[in-house]
């Protein structure tokens, strides 16, 4: 199954290009972006095509894209244990003139069902700020189910934060929610 476009309704999801890193080291590096529940990055275009070749969790970003093309975000899938797991991460960004309209919840959906409609998988999870609750609502949305917390998950901004640790398992997702094709 090969996908270069994942399309949903109102957004599509597109595997990022050379000629989107410009474009994704601003993001990193911009804190109203990454808002007040990612760390600051401060990513330069080399740094950012350096990780791509040096990428032992086979890490693929995404462009979240409007239906008329424009940029408003990006997702990542990744292995969560090491390469060739069974269980996939999920990250996922939007710019802030974009959040609350329900784009997020949609480019969720699409990526649940393209990992689970092209990799054999048995879960897919997400990690979030304890504070976030906008990216808590669309995982649950989704269908993901909350385990617990995983304490001093990480250091931002001076102090130690907690983090929630959000699953969907394969049987959990049965079938694909937004209808996913190849363009």
């Amino acid at each position: 199954m090969v996908f270069r476009v994942l399309e949903g309704k109102n957004v599509n999801l597109r595997v990022m290009e050379k000629d989107d890193l410009p474009l994704i080291a601003d993001w990193f590096s911009d804190p109203e972006v990454l808002g007040e529940y990612n760390p600051f990055l401060q990513m330069s275009r080399t740094n950012l095509e350096k990780a791509q070749e040096h990428n032992p969790f086979e890490r693929q970003l995404f462009i979240v894209e409007k239906k008329d093309g424009t940029k408003i975000g990006f997702m990542s899938q990744f292995y969560a244990l090491r390469p060739g797991a069974k269980h996939q991460e999920i990250g996922f960004v939007l710019i802030p003139s974009e959040r609350g309209k329900g784009y997020c919840t949609e480019a969720v959906e699409i990526m649940v069902d393209f990992l689970f409609l092209s990799k054999e998988i048995v879960r897919i999870q997400a990690q979030t700020d304890q504070r976030n609750a906008a990216s808590q609502k669309v995982l649950e949305k989704v269908g993901f189910a909350k385990e617990g917390t995983i304490r001093k998950c990480f250091f931002m901004r001076g102090e130690w934060r907690d983090a929630y640790l959000y699953s969907i398992l394969r049987e959990e997702w049965k079938e694909p929610k937004i209808l996913t094709k190849t363009t």
